[in-house]
């Protein structure tokens, strides 16, 4: 597989291809849910995959918060945006920051990544090790697998001045994968350059998950109703 360039070069290009979403919003419902399901007395908050770090903006409003990503170029973005707060760079199935917190988020299907079920018990294994008694964990998948398809083509247009991206690709598919193949053209005053993009997304039968959840002595449940009705949100408190 390539490498998935998102994570490293095209880091600086994340927030304009993704300035449609609604952070602020999805932040608002991940504060709601952590305030009906959490049992710790605590605060502390690590968003795993944080990204460049746009929920945090609005998650640091109501709780002591710490990120977490794979990506050092999106890490550093972050930091500019967030210099006070702490972020840590490692991989979500393996991390050990040697400290324990009252909520876990990994939102925006970044669990997918993780690509196989084996490797999710590992990353919940992790997450479980770094949360407190009555603590929850919110996590985003990508879809399960009777909800995605081969052969839907997809483009994304960013138009600012200075700058045009166009972002293309049809979904594919490999057993339980979801393979998406994106190519990019990018236009700047140095002219246009073209990239391709691959990334690998594993797609998780819920209840299969919800059966691991409860092997790991979590309380668990499934909403459909999270940021999208496709993707939903499970929520998951640990055991005393």
């Amino acid at each position: 597989m390539k490498t998935q360039r998102m994570y490293n070069e095209l880091a600086g290009y994340y927030d304009l291809i993704y300035s449609w979403k609604e952070y602020e919003k999805e932040a608002a419902i991940i504060h709601k849910l952590i305030r009906k399901y959490k049992k710790s007395p605590g605060n502390e908050l690590l968003d795993v995959a944080c990204g460049t770090g746009n929920h945090l903006r609005y998650l640091k409003k109501h709780y002591k918060v710490s990120g977490l990503d794979l990506s050092g170029e999106k890490l550093k973005i972050a930091k500019r945006k967030l210099p006070q707060v702490p972020f840590y760079l490692a991989n979500m199935m393996s991390f050990d920051l040697q400290r324990r917190f009252d909520s876990i988020t990994c939102l925006f299907s970044s669990i997918a990544y993780v690509k196989t079920l084996t490797n999710f018990k590992k990353t919940l294994d992790t997450f479980s090790r770094h949360l407190k008694p009555g603590g929850v964990v919110i996590i985003e998948p990508f879809l399960p697998p009777h909800k995605f398809y081969s052969g839907k083509p997809f483009a994304d247009l960013v138009d600012e001045p200075d700058i045009k991206i166009c972002r293309m690709n049809v979904s594919k598919r490999r057993g339980n994968t979801a393979i998406l193949d994106f190519h990019f053209l990018i236009a700047t005053k140095q002219g246009v350059r073209k990239v391709r993009d691959m990334h690998e997304l594993g797609l998780f039968d819920r209840q299969k998950v919800l059966t691991i959840f409860k092997k790991y002595d979590f309380k668990a449940k499934f909403i459909k109703q999270g940021f999208t009705n496709e993707r939903g949100l499970f929520v998951a408190v640990k055991n005393y």
